[in-house]
Protein backbone atom coordinates (compact mmCIF):
# COMPACT_ATOMS: atom_id res chain seq x y z
CA UNK A 1 0.00 0.00 0.00
CA UNK A 2 1.69 3.18 -1.21
CA UNK A 3 1.67 6.06 1.31
CA UNK A 4 3.25 9.46 0.68
CA UNK A 5 3.32 12.87 2.37
CA UNK A 6 2.21 15.86 0.32
CA UNK A 7 4.78 18.61 -0.40
CA UNK A 8 2.59 21.18 1.37
CA UNK A 9 2.43 19.13 4.57
CA UNK A 10 6.17 18.48 4.42
CA UNK A 11 6.84 22.20 4.00
CA UNK A 12 4.61 23.29 6.87
CA UNK A 13 5.58 20.42 9.19
CA UNK A 14 9.12 19.31 8.23
CA UNK A 15 9.34 16.75 11.05
CA UNK A 16 6.08 15.02 10.16
CA UNK A 17 6.43 11.24 9.81
CA UNK A 18 4.13 8.24 9.91
CA UNK A 19 4.73 4.84 11.45
CA UNK A 20 2.48 2.30 9.71
CA UNK A 21 1.65 -1.29 10.61
CA UNK A 22 -0.38 -3.54 8.34
CA UNK A 23 -1.67 -6.88 9.59
CA UNK A 24 -4.49 -9.43 9.58
CA UNK A 25 -6.48 -10.14 12.73
CA UNK A 26 -9.89 -11.12 14.02
CA UNK A 27 -11.68 -8.10 15.45
CA UNK A 28 -13.38 -8.97 18.75
CA UNK A 29 -13.84 -7.56 22.22
CA UNK A 30 -10.51 -7.08 23.99
CA UNK A 31 -9.27 -10.14 25.88
CA UNK A 32 -8.41 -10.11 29.59
CA UNK A 33 -4.71 -9.47 28.94
CA UNK A 34 -5.34 -6.34 26.89
CA UNK A 35 -8.10 -5.11 29.20
CA UNK A 36 -5.84 -5.49 32.22
CA UNK A 37 -2.93 -3.72 30.50
CA UNK A 38 -5.16 -0.80 29.52
CA UNK A 39 -6.69 -0.56 33.00
CA UNK A 40 -3.23 -0.58 34.60
CA UNK A 41 -1.91 2.12 32.27
CA UNK A 42 -4.94 4.35 32.91
CA UNK A 43 -4.52 3.98 36.68
CA UNK A 44 -0.78 4.64 36.49
CA UNK A 45 -1.13 7.77 34.38
CA UNK A 46 -4.01 9.15 36.45
CA UNK A 47 -1.83 8.88 39.54
CA UNK A 48 1.26 10.49 37.97
CA UNK A 49 0.19 13.41 35.78
CA UNK A 50 -1.97 16.53 36.00
CA UNK A 51 -4.02 18.35 33.37
CA UNK A 52 -1.56 21.27 32.94
CA UNK A 53 1.30 18.83 32.32
CA UNK A 54 -0.33 17.10 29.35
CA UNK A 55 0.10 19.93 26.83
CA UNK A 56 3.78 20.14 27.79
CA UNK A 57 4.58 16.52 26.95
CA UNK A 58 7.09 16.46 24.09
CA UNK A 59 4.81 14.47 21.78
CA UNK A 60 1.64 16.42 22.58
CA UNK A 61 3.46 19.75 22.25
CA UNK A 62 4.89 18.72 18.86
CA UNK A 63 1.43 17.79 17.57
CA UNK A 64 -0.06 21.05 18.85
CA UNK A 65 2.72 23.00 17.13
CA UNK A 66 2.00 21.16 13.87
CA UNK A 67 -1.70 22.01 14.11
CA UNK A 68 -0.85 25.70 14.54
CA UNK A 69 1.46 25.58 11.52
CA UNK A 70 -1.36 24.08 9.46
CA UNK A 71 -3.85 26.73 10.59
CA UNK A 72 -5.89 24.64 13.03
CA UNK A 73 -6.54 25.45 16.69
CA UNK A 74 -4.97 22.67 18.81
CA UNK A 75 -7.21 23.53 21.75
CA UNK A 76 -10.48 23.58 19.80
CA UNK A 77 -9.54 20.44 17.84
CA UNK A 78 -7.48 18.40 20.28
CA UNK A 79 -5.48 15.49 18.92
CA UNK A 80 -6.73 12.12 20.12
CA UNK A 81 -3.76 11.34 22.37
CA UNK A 82 -4.21 14.61 24.25
CA UNK A 83 -7.97 14.19 24.47
CA UNK A 84 -7.63 10.66 25.89
CA UNK A 85 -4.99 11.70 28.41
CA UNK A 86 -7.28 14.48 29.61
CA UNK A 87 -10.09 11.94 30.11
CA UNK A 88 -7.71 9.70 32.04
CA UNK A 89 -6.56 12.50 34.37
CA UNK A 90 -10.17 13.59 34.94
CA UNK A 91 -11.07 10.04 35.99
CA UNK A 92 -13.41 9.56 33.04
CA UNK A 93 -11.62 6.48 31.68
CA UNK A 94 -11.67 5.46 28.03
CA UNK A 95 -14.38 3.92 25.90
CA UNK A 96 -13.82 0.25 25.09
CA UNK A 97 -14.50 -0.50 21.43
CA UNK A 98 -12.74 -3.66 20.21
CA UNK A 99 -9.33 -5.29 20.50
CA UNK A 100 -7.77 -3.29 17.63
CA UNK A 101 -9.00 0.10 18.84
CA UNK A 102 -8.34 -0.64 22.51
CA UNK A 103 -4.72 -1.55 21.73
CA UNK A 104 -4.56 1.54 19.52
CA UNK A 105 -5.60 3.62 22.55
CA UNK A 106 -3.20 1.86 24.92
CA UNK A 107 -0.27 2.60 22.61
CA UNK A 108 -1.45 6.18 22.12
CA UNK A 109 -1.66 7.14 25.80
CA UNK A 110 1.61 5.31 26.43
CA UNK A 111 3.55 7.01 23.62
CA UNK A 112 1.84 10.42 23.49
CA UNK A 113 1.23 10.12 19.73
CA UNK A 114 -2.22 9.96 18.15
CA UNK A 115 -2.91 6.67 16.38
CA UNK A 116 -5.58 5.62 13.90
CA UNK A 117 -6.54 2.15 12.70
CA UNK A 118 -8.32 1.59 9.39
CA UNK A 119 -10.03 -1.20 7.47
CA UNK A 120 -7.78 -1.95 4.51
CA UNK A 121 -10.71 -3.24 2.44
CA UNK A 122 -12.30 0.21 2.58
CA UNK A 123 -9.18 2.04 1.37
CA UNK A 124 -9.06 2.69 -2.36
CA UNK A 125 -5.68 3.03 -4.05
CA UNK A 126 -2.61 4.93 -2.83
CA UNK A 127 -2.74 7.13 0.28
CA UNK A 128 -1.53 10.71 0.63
CA UNK A 129 -1.07 12.42 3.98
CA UNK A 130 -2.04 16.02 3.32
CA UNK A 131 -3.37 19.25 4.76
CA UNK A 132 -7.13 18.95 4.35
CA UNK A 133 -8.51 21.66 2.05
CA UNK A 134 -10.58 24.57 3.32
CA UNK A 135 -14.12 23.64 4.42
CA UNK A 136 -13.36 19.90 4.27
CA UNK A 137 -15.68 17.60 6.23
CA UNK A 138 -16.44 13.92 6.54
CA UNK A 139 -18.75 11.67 8.49
CA UNK A 140 -16.76 11.01 11.63
CA UNK A 141 -17.06 8.08 14.01
CA UNK A 142 -19.98 8.97 16.26
CA UNK A 143 -20.41 12.29 14.46
CA UNK A 144 -22.45 12.97 11.34
CA UNK A 145 -20.37 15.86 10.01
CA UNK A 146 -16.85 16.60 11.24
CA UNK A 147 -14.97 19.78 10.34
CA UNK A 148 -11.48 18.61 9.31
CA UNK A 149 -10.24 21.59 7.29
CA UNK A 150 -6.48 22.10 7.57
CA UNK A 151 -5.98 18.97 9.72
CA UNK A 152 -3.15 16.60 8.64
CA UNK A 153 -5.41 14.04 7.01
CA UNK A 154 -5.03 10.79 5.08
CA UNK A 155 -6.71 10.63 1.67
CA UNK A 156 -7.24 7.88 -0.91
CA UNK A 157 -9.06 7.82 -4.25
CA UNK A 158 -12.40 8.01 -2.44
CA UNK A 159 -11.45 11.06 -0.38
CA UNK A 160 -10.27 12.02 3.10
CA UNK A 161 -10.57 9.43 5.85
CA UNK A 162 -8.28 9.79 8.87
CA UNK A 163 -6.30 12.28 10.99
CA UNK A 164 -4.85 12.62 14.51
CA UNK A 165 -8.06 14.13 15.89
CA UNK A 166 -10.87 11.94 14.55
CA UNK A 167 -11.39 9.31 11.86
CA UNK A 168 -14.10 8.71 9.29
CA UNK A 169 -16.90 6.18 9.41
CA UNK A 170 -15.91 4.91 5.95
CA UNK A 171 -12.67 3.25 7.00
CA UNK A 172 -13.41 2.47 10.66
CA UNK A 173 -12.47 -0.93 12.07
CA UNK A 174 -15.48 -3.20 12.72
CA UNK A 175 -16.07 -6.89 13.41
CA UNK A 176 -16.16 -7.39 9.64
CA UNK A 177 -12.60 -6.07 9.27
CA UNK A 178 -9.96 -8.70 8.52
CA UNK A 179 -6.96 -6.56 7.51
CA UNK A 180 -5.92 -3.44 9.42
CA UNK A 181 -3.72 -0.45 8.65
CA UNK A 182 -2.58 1.25 11.86
CA UNK A 183 -1.01 4.70 11.51
CA UNK A 184 0.98 6.52 14.21
CA UNK A 185 1.01 10.28 13.50
CA UNK A 186 4.28 11.89 14.65
CA UNK A 187 5.71 15.41 14.37
CA UNK A 188 9.17 15.21 15.94
CA UNK A 189 12.53 14.12 14.59
CA UNK A 190 13.30 12.82 18.08
CA UNK A 191 10.64 10.12 17.92
CA UNK A 192 12.22 6.63 17.70
CA UNK A 193 9.73 5.05 15.33
CA UNK A 194 11.73 1.85 14.91
CA UNK A 195 11.53 1.17 18.64
CA UNK A 196 7.87 2.14 18.77
CA UNK A 197 7.13 -0.12 15.80
CA UNK A 198 8.88 -3.06 17.49
CA UNK A 199 6.92 -2.47 20.71
CA UNK A 200 3.63 -2.24 18.81
CA UNK A 201 4.39 -5.47 16.92
CA UNK A 202 5.10 -7.27 20.19
CA UNK A 203 1.75 -6.15 21.61
CA UNK A 204 -0.05 -7.22 18.43
CA UNK A 205 1.51 -10.67 18.67
CA UNK A 206 0.91 -11.03 22.40
CA UNK A 207 -2.58 -9.53 22.74
CA UNK A 208 -4.19 -9.97 19.31
CA UNK A 209 -2.39 -13.15 18.19
CA UNK A 210 -1.22 -11.39 15.03
CA UNK A 211 1.41 -13.34 13.10
CA UNK A 212 2.03 -11.12 10.07
CA UNK A 213 2.97 -7.47 10.57
CA UNK A 214 4.36 -5.20 7.86
CA UNK A 215 5.99 -2.13 9.42
CA UNK A 216 7.11 0.99 7.57
CA UNK A 217 8.12 4.57 8.33
CA UNK A 218 6.88 7.23 5.91
CA UNK A 219 8.80 10.50 5.69
CA UNK A 220 12.38 9.34 6.09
Amino acid sequence: MEITISPELQRLCPAARLLTLRYHTKVTAANDLLTSALDDKITSLADKITLPEIAKFTEIAATRTAYKALGKSPSQYRNAAEAMLRRVVKGQGLYRINNVVDLNNLMSISSGWSIGSYDCQQIQGPITWQRAPEKSTYAGIGKSDLNIEFLPTLADKSGLFGNPTSDSQRTMVTEQTTEVLTVVYTFSEQADLNELGADYRNYLQEMLAVTDVEIAVVGE
